[in-house]
């Protein structure tokens, strides 16, 4: 019988900010890494400043399409 994997997350290392390196431009994010929730280990997701950049747009439409949602009852898409 085949054992299941685990269900795998990530989440904000507790007391950790993001922080970036002005030299590269890379935006570093600590993050700690769960099977179910069970801390595995501390994680950095590295990623260049224009990625960060577009990630962190897509977070403001999801969090904006969040509050639509909690004020109006109605979901919004979000690309």
């Amino acid at each position: 019988m085949d054992t299941p994997l685990p269900r795998w997350h990530a989440s904000p290392r507790r007391g950790a900010a993001p922080y970036s390196d002005r030299q590269t431009g890379e935006v570093r994010v600590p993050l700690t890494l769960f099977a179910v929730d069970e801390p595995v280990s501390d994680i950095e997701l590295v990623m260049t400043r224009a990625e960060g950049e577009a990630h962190l747009e897509q977070v403001r439409a999801a969090l904006a399409a969040a509050t639509e949602t909690a004020v109006h009852g109605r979901p919004r898409e979000v690309a």
